[in-house]
């Protein structure tokens, strides 16, 4: 499997996210990136959250943007190693 553009793009949305806070969500404004706005919309469709613009994690979204903040924790750990 390759990281695709989009896919990328959906990872970048999910990293986004505040873990901390259930509370919290995000609104990818018309004036972000068109990618994050596609992200976004896909991310929806996916019924990873509950909105087109961003809105807040569904269960699925809350697991997916946990496992890529880990990644990036990791990844980012062996950068600084």
């Amino acid at each position: 499997m390759s990281l695709t553009p989009e896919l990328v793009a959906e990872l970048e949305v999910l990293a986004l996210f505040n873990l901390d806070s259930s509370q919290e969500g995000l609104k990818i404004h018309q004036t972000a990136a068109p990618k994050h706005i596609a992200a976004a919309k896909r991310l929806h469709e996916k019924e990873l959250i509950d909105q087109p613009d961003g809105g807040y994690l569904t269960s699925l979204g809350r697991d997916a943007a946990q496992n890529v903040q880990t990644v990036l924790t990791i990844l980012r750990a062996e950068e600084t190693a």
